[in-house]
């Protein structure tokens, strides 16, 4: 029952850090691609993209992307070292037996 509440409460607080930050923050999330045209255009006007976006997506949208692309790849990171790590020590106990 104890581990029950605990899980609530971290699924609170999680909820809670995505939330509260998209409530109080206000304005514009740029991005270094922005940043990175804006320096481009000072430094040369009449400078033409060579590719074209396929969509254009708002900046909070494409940041909530970013963010799941990188929460995937620490997913899939994390899964793989412990996976590793699991056969490793699996590995050891089945020496020790030996």
């Amino acid at each position: 029952m104890k581990n029950k509440w605990k899980n609530l409460l971290m699924l609170l607080a999680v909820i809670l850090l995505v939330v509260l930050p998209l409530l109080f923050v206000n304005g514009e999330f740029g991005g270094a691609d922005d940043a990175a045209e804006g320096a481009i255009t000072e430094i040369d006007p009449a400078y033409k993209p060579w590719f074209k976006p396929l969509a254009e997506l708002p900046g909070e949208t494409e940041s909530m992307l970013f963010a799941l692309q990188a929460a995937i790849g620490a997913g899939v990171i994390g899964y793989t070292l412990g996976l590793l790590k699991g056969r490793q020590d699996r590995q050891k106990l089945n020496d020790q037996k030996n």
